[in-house]
Parts: structure tokens; C-alpha cells; sequence
């Protein structure tokens, strides 16, 4: 083992998708000056489209299929141990469909990140475009927030806006939502991964200083 391979932060990825915010997290890594390297991504679906992107990059997968298993308590426990093998120093959620146990997310306290498509707390759970046109909201985003046992519900450390136009539709909304999550999403990593960001007890903290509210990157 080099000297880097010790202090370079260890980046765990799990996607069930395509994985478009997979590759802007690969695309922002192999930057030359980024601090640290995914070692694996994992997936709940074996024919998931974001496998086929981590191999194209050279990067170790692993596949933990939900429909084997008889309970989610199940699932977690295996897809834990296969993250374990990893030895990560962040574990991201980029698109990964699955709500997980108590258990599970106790033992990646801390170091958990998830990237959630609204401007949290509005919206917890799915459907996030739709609901906010139906709210007549003038403006929705998309957030990324330590993970803890309540759904949606941890930390939330930056948000960024988008306008919504009187045109827009769900899936124009997702698209403009979509291309903020690339932007955001390699920041929010790379603070992480240089230390600048921290879970202390339910409280994000940037460069040891509780974040009062989310970071925000304004719409256009």
C-alpha cells in the first residue's frame, strides 16, 4: 500500500439508475487536484446502466439484488458487508432507490451523504418536480444532506435553486434540477473529502462551524 492509498479518502458510490450524478462525481475525481477516489460502486439492480458507466472508468462494482431477499433488514446487512470490503471514508448516495434500516445507517453515521431533488424540507420522498408545480412554487432545487434514520430528513448542508417557468412541465423541471445535481454534488464531495465537512451529533458543520442553514447556490 502507497502513501496515498492511505490518505487518499476511499469513496463508496450506490446508484439503482442510470447514473448520470455517478458520472459527474467520476468526471469531478479524476480531476488532478481532487482529494479524493471512488473504490467502488454498488447497485441494488444488476442491469442498472450506472454499473456499466463505473466499469467503463475502471472502478470496481458490486451488485446487491433487493428482489433475493425476504426483508429489507436482509438486504442491508449484505449490502453492508460488501461496503465494508471497501473500507470507505464517505458512503454517497447518487440515485440509490432504496430506503434503508436504522441499523444500516447507524453504522455509516457520519459519513453518509444523499442528494435529494427538492429544496428540503419541502418534498421528502418521490414525485418532487410534480408537487411543486402542483404547489405553484416559483422556485425548486435540489439538496444534499448527511443521512440519518428519518427519511429525507438529515442535515441538509447546500441546495441549489431553479426558477420555474410557467411552460415547465415535470420533466423539464427534472432536467433543470438534474443539471444543478451535477454541479452541486461534486462541491459538497469535495468539502468532505478534504475535511471541511463534518456531522457532529445532528448538526452539519463546515470548517467546524455549525451550518445554520443550507449553503445555497442560486438560480440563474
Amino acid at each position: 500500500m502507497t502513501a496515498q492509498d492511505i490518505t487518499t479518502p476511499r469513496i463508496v458510490v450506490l446508484v439503482s439508475g442510470s447514473g448520470s450524478n455517478l458520472q459527474a462525481l467520476i468526471n469531478a475525481t479524476r480531476e488532478r487536484d481532487f482529494p479524493g477516489e471512488i473504490v467502488a460502486v454498488g447497485c441494488n439492480r444488476p442491469d442498472a446502466y450506472a454499473l456499466e458507466r463505473a466499469k467503463q472508468a475502471g472502478i470496481e462494482t458490486f451488485t446487491v439484488d433487493h428482489t433475493l431477499f425476504d426483508s429489507r433488514e436482509g438486504f442491508d446487512v449484505a449490502l453492508k458487508a460488501e461496503i465494508e470490503r471497501h473500507s470507505p471514508d464517505v458512503l454517497v448516495l447518487a440515485g440509490f432507490m432504496r430506503i434503508l434500516t436504522a441499523d444500516f445507517v447507524r453504522a455509516f453515521h457520519g459519513i453518509m451523504l444523499n442528494i435529494h431533488p427538492s429544496l428540503l424540507p419541502k418534498y421528502t420522498g418521490l414525485n418532487t418536480h410534480q408537487r411543486a408545480l402542483d404547489a405553484g412554487d416559483e422556485t425548486h432545487g435540489v439538496s444534499i444532506h448527511f443521512v440519518t434514520e428519518d427519511l429525507d430528513g438529515g442535515p441538509v448542508i447546500a441546495q441549489a435553486e431553479v426558477n420555474i417557468a410557467s411552460d415547465d412541465t415535470a420533466e423539464t423541471l427534472a432536467g433543470k434540477v438534474l443539471t444543478k445535481e451535477h454541479i452541486l454534488y461534486p462541491i459538497v464531495l469535495r468539502w468532505f473529502c478534504e475535511g471541511r465537512l463534518q456531522l457532529l451529533g445532528d448538526q452539519a458543520c463546515f470548517d467546524g462551524h455549525p451550518i445554520p442553514r443550507p449553503m445555497v447556490l442560486s438560480a440563474d
